[in-house]
């Protein structure tokens, strides 16, 4: 095993501290790499904060993860010593279900292993990506093509593939008209895949402050929806709504935007639940949906897809001692878009 150097939270109400953490032996099939960034996600501090439920501390998070291979097992073929990889929201699987064999690992039938705050095959917490190095199975990594720079690759391995997998199975593209729900983490990535692939695209935010980023990212149109004409302007319009927001809105409301046949998506994931209207959906026979990553095959078509279309996350880029800042500027929507750690800080 090895020591390596990480930040955890050390329990729900603390901020996260400098620790060290043991990472596994190279097995036959695994990966170790060299950190160089880790993307901070809502997602981490819903989880490091209980709001999802209870965890095992300490903890430390990070699944948005670019790297080096420094070191492979004897069994490896995918990757070699010197490989730009990233790892995501999981880093195993049962491998055998109809969906894992289907490559969409993210709805193992036996549940995928996340990438931290989840029981390993070993037995022990898995441990994220705020650390130096981590070890994880060949199959669960992915190559980070030329042309995209590690950093701004980072926050695609969770941002990026959350919004690329809903746009591509509802078949954003050419004469489809979308929304994206927020333009913060997720929703910024969503304008810019939307975009590149052909789709007509508006961004619904609660203000126009971000107006100008916006259609800069390849928006058509923006609208606030404090501003209750927009839901009259707007109703009927759009084939695909992504919701990427982490709170509670009036899904009902987004759903009357909704054409006919058209689905609302749900990529954010809020602590309280979101209630429905039926008649916002049977009058229109619309769809309300929810979506997570994508599987691993799709993790890598949708990294191709950014280095062909020259995609990369908005960053901000932090040393470690700036984690818990971090934390308090996405609680406040002051970051545009992700904060990417720098872990040669640690």
């Amino acid at each position: 095993m090895t020591t390596v150097k990480a930040y955890a939270s050390p329990s729900s109400t603390e901020n996260l501290i400098p620790i060290t953490v043991e990472r596994r032996a190279v097995g036959p099939h695994d990966v170790l790499i060299e950190i160089k960034y880790a993307g901070i996600c809502h997602s981490d501090i819903h989880t490091v904060r209980g709001d999802w439920g209870p965890q095992q501390y300490p903890l430390v998070p990070g699944h948005e993860i670019a790297g080096v291979v420094t070191e492979i097992g004897s069994a490896v073929t995918r990757h070699k010593v010197g490989d730009r990889v990233g790892v995501g929201c999981m880093v195993n699987s049962c491998g055998e279900c109809v969906n894992c064999q289907a490559g969409e690992e993210q709805y193992c039938l036996k549940g995928n292993t996340g990438t931290y705050g989840a029981v390993d095959r070993d037995g022990t917490i898995t441990q994220g990506g705020y650390s130096t190095h981590v070890v994880v199975t060949e199959d669960f990594v992915v190559t980070i093509p030329e042309g995209i720079e590690l950093d701004v690759a980072a926050p695609l391995l969770c941002a990026g593939i959350t919004t690329y997998s809903p746009l591509r199975h509802w078949n954003a593209g050419p004469g489809k008209k979308v929304a994206v729900v927020g333009l913060g983490g997720l929703g910024h990535m969503a304008v810019k895949l939307a975009h590149a692939m052909g789709a007509e695209v508006t961004v619904l935010s609660q203000s126009l402050k971000k107006q100008e980023d916006g259609l800069r990212l390849g928006a058509d149109h923006y609208f606030a929806t404090s501003d209750p004409g927009t839901f009259e302007e707007l109703a009927s319009s759009f084939d695909l709504i992504i919701n990427t927001v982490s709170a509670s809105i009036d899904i009902s409301s987004y759903l009357q935007l909704l054409t006919l046949d058209g689905a609302l998506v749900n990529v954010g994931a809020p602590a309280d639940p979101l209630p429905v209207n039926a008649f916002a959906l049977i009058g229109g026979r619309r769809s309300f949906a929810g979506s997570m990553i994508g599987g691993i095959p799709e993790t890598q078509e949708m990294l191709n897809f950014c280095a062909e279309y020259g995609i990369g996350a908005e960053i901000e880029v932090i040393p470690a001692e700036k984690i818990n800042d971090a934390y308090e500027r996405v609680l406040a929507s002051d970051v545009r878009y992700r904060f990417v750690l720098d872990t040669a800080t640690l």
